[in-house]
């Protein structure tokens, strides 16, 4: 299995065997079942849909609750496909835990980032803005924009202001330092987008 679904915990620190502090997130990875089984044949992929397991009971409306009856599991929150390696199988019902992974294993971890709504192009592009003093009446604002004359139109991609975050995020080739696959826990060196309790999709890492 090439991935696992999990919920962001929180950052701490933890000490190497030399003695250096390492920054971590540690994420809640699974458990997870496997809902779906697709196929060159059926689908024209190989891949698996998996579930993450809640303690809260999952609400589903009919059709929902149809495709999980079929692969036999109870319904879930959250659903993502997973790529499968060559050689690999799964049949819904299966279960994917934190112990696919490994220590010094690296992995791409995707998540949706923190929504910080309508910002300035200061914060959402890091502009520098103009000078605090002298009589300077020109501080956060984002300056020209584009000639009058030609081509007297705003060039379509022009970084300004407007919604900021809330995207999907994938931070790549972060390595493992830890896993505690008793309690389903995932140590990553560094960190990872989204809030305490967001979603997370950790796979391992493509060009790791």
């Amino acid at each position: 299995m090439e991935g696992i679904l999990g919920q962001k915990l929180g950052m701490t620190q933890i000490y190497s065997a030399a003695g250096a502090v390492i920054p971590v997130t540690v994420i809640k990875a699974g458990p997870c079942l496997v809902v779906q089984r697709k196929t060159v044949a059926t689908d024209g992929y190989e891949a698996v849909q998996i579930g993450l397991v809640e303690d809260r009971p999952a609400k589903v409306n009919q059709p929902a609750g149809g495709h999980f009856k079929k692969a036999g599991v109870a319904p879930v929150r959250r659903l993502v496909e997973i790529e499968l390696s060559a050689g690999e199988d799964a049949n819904p019902g299966d279960e994917v835990k934190a112990s696919i992974f490994a220590e010094a294993d690296y992995v791409d971890v995707i998540g949706m980032s923190k929504g910080k709504g309508f910002q300035g192009v200061m914060k959402r592009h890091n502009f520098a803005g103009g000078r605090g003093s002298h009589g300077s009446m020109f501080h956060r604002a984002p300056g020209s924009i584009g000639s009058s004359a030609y081509p007297s139109r705003v060039f379509a991609g022009m970084r300004g202001t407007g919604r900021m975050g809330g995207e999907r995020v994938t931070v790549k080739n972060l390595q493992v330092v830890k896993v505690d696959a008793e309690n389903h826990l995932i140590y990553v060196r560094g960190a990872v987008p989204g809030p305490k309790s967001g979603y997370l999709t950790i796979c391992r890492a493509k060009r790791g």
